[in-house]
């Protein structure tokens, strides 16, 4: 969704629900055609890593929700400050959206406002939005679900 592997929201996000679910219903826009109950098969912990950084924490928690493992490898090991500084932000960074969202505020369109309030008083987050504030990867996909609903008559 984010990151250097990125690929349609939707999509990912069908994919994650079904890592996630015992049951995943039909959704279309995430590329789910058709109800799927996964009976007793264990579920996964899906990832998010590839280009990822602190600067992204708002997409990445409103696409993926909190049960999800993010990769900060360049975003972190790449930090200015040293890799220490840049766990710091990303960790930083993930409690002021959590906090932001849990008081009720629009992460995503306030996300950005929200990350710059928290590096005030965290250095290696202020350093972290500095490094990487230009790289983004907002993009209009190319692999979105194609579909049209068509209702089905009954018989």
């Amino acid at each position: 969704m984010v990151g250097k592997l990125e690929g349609d929201p939707h999509a990912i996000r069908g994919i994650y629900d079904t890592c996630r679910d015992t049951y995943t219903p039909m959704r279309l826009e995430n590329g789910i055609f058709f109800d799927q109950d996964w009976a007793s098969l264990n579920k996964m912990m899906p990832v998010a890593s590839g280009g990822i950084h602190a600067g992204q924490m708002h997409q990445l928690l409103e696409y993926l929700g909190e049960d999800v493992v993010l990769q900060f490898g360049g975003g972190t090991i790449g930090h200015p400050m040293g890799i220490e500084a840049g766990a710091i932000a990303n960790r930083v960074a993930l409690e002021a959206m959590v906090l932001a969202r849990n008081e009720g505020k629009d992460i995503w369109n306030d996300g950005p406002r929200i990350l710059r309030d928290a590096a005030k008083t965290c250095p290696p987050l202020e350093s972290a939005l500095e490094v990487w504030k230009d790289v983004t990867f907002d993009y209009e996909s190319t692999d979105t679900p194609d579909f049209v609903p068509v209702e089905t008559p009954s018989y």
